[in-house]
């Protein structure tokens, strides 16, 4: 497994979106956004995507040049329209809409329609700390997990983040799938031939398997839970409760008719709405509470709950976003590693395009 600097994957990733017609400053940032997941150790979201994008482009689904613009609002809530453009633009600029709003009115709440996937959640949640601000990112997804007691594909992996500022403490940062695993951990197995482990999958029957090419064969990822003993009623609830508040609420298209970013399907030709839906809130912290006493609060929690004991076996207690903050700082120093199926996708991409990796 060879590793990257972060530059040299920048600087990559950038100049294909340049090359499929985005601007200058849009091609930075989503090339910063995908980035970002790397970093982070989400390497199912980062420059592994970077082809996927471009196949959503070549096939027209994709606007590399979008009128990204407020199509609705109210004091503190708007409905952003992406025009086609790639989530990873379309998104942080609805997160400023949010973040403006509750600049103003305390809060601020924008849902997104006609939009693509727009990478980790984490990222545009995360853009709320530096205003004192708690940051809330939630998006649709391929169809590609069943309800509870299902075989039909009716939702997506339908990501939740949520950002918490502290005062000395690092951020809370949870950043998770509303299913056992995301997509994206499924084609990573699939890339290392490995098997998936009991509770992601089921197949086309509706059995539970460990086949990593199980959806790809007509089965479903399954929702947080992996099934009704053990809670996924409740995944199943909270990926619904994305995909209404990113679509319905938008007039993006939702469940089964939200358009796919995987290859192996193609959108419903009788879509219910325009393009991908996502989610945002941004929340001031004094508009509860003085923001320095809140964030002092939060240093008492995240203390409390690193104190915790752990479990045998367990050195210490983890708060979300720990993992992530730690592999981001040894990621930029020691450079991000690549496995091999993924260096040869974007290698022969490199080759498409003219750019060397």
């Amino acid at each position: 497994m060879n590793k990257f600097t972060y530059q040299d994957l920048f600087s990559f990733s950038k100049q294909i979106l340049l090359n499929i017609g985005c601007p200058e400053e849009d091609a930075s940032l989503a090339a910063k956004v995908l980035l970002s997941a790397d970093l982070r150790g989400v390497d199912s979201h980062g420059v592994a995507r970077l082809s996927g994008y471009v196949r959503l482009w070549e096939k027209g689904r994709i606007n590399p040049t979008p009128n990204v613009h407020v199509s609705y609002e109210t004091p503190s809530t708007a409905v952003v329209d992406g025009d086609g453009g790639l989530g990873l633009v379309v998104a942080p600029f609805a997160m400023k809409v949010a973040i403006e709003k509750a600049k103003k009115a305390g809060t601020g709440w924008v849902s997104v329609k006609n939009s693509n996937h727009y990478g980790i959640a984490g990222y545009h949640a995360m853009m709320a700390l530096e205003h004192d601000m708690i940051g809330i990112s939630l998006t649709n997804a391929s169809p590609l997990v069943s309800p509870t007691f299902s075989k039909e594909r009716m939702l997506g992996t339908n990501p939740i983040s949520v950002a918490i500022p502290a005062k000395n403490q690092p951020p809370f940062v949870g950043d998770m799938a509303t299913t056992t695993a995301a997509n994206g951990k499924l084609e990573i197995l699939q890339r290392k031939n490995l098997d998936a482990p009991l509770g992601w999958v089921q197949d086309a029957e509706g059995i539970p398997t460990t086949d990593a090419n199980g959806v790809k064969k007509g089965g479903a990822l399954l929702p947080l839970g992996g099934d009704r003993e053990h809670g996924s009623h409740k995944g199943y609830i909270l990926g619904s409760i994305v995909d209404i508040f990113s679509a319905v609420l938008s007039g993006a298209n939702y469940g089964p008719w939200a358009p796919p970013f995987v290859a192996f399907l193609e959108p419903d030709p009788n879509p219910v709405g325009e393009g991908l839906g996502h989610f945002f809130g941004a929340m001031r912290v004094d508009a509860f509470r003085p923001a320095d006493e809140f964030k002092s609060h939060m240093d008492n929690w995240i203390s409390r709950f690193r104190s915790a004991e752990p479990i045998p076996g367990h050195e210490k207690v983890l708060i979300p976003g720990d993992p992530e903050r730690e592999l981001e700082a040894e990621r930029m120093e020691n450079g991000i590693p690549l496995i091999k199926p993924v260096e040869d996708d974007l290698r022969v991409l490199g080759e498409k395009f003219g750019v060397v990796l």
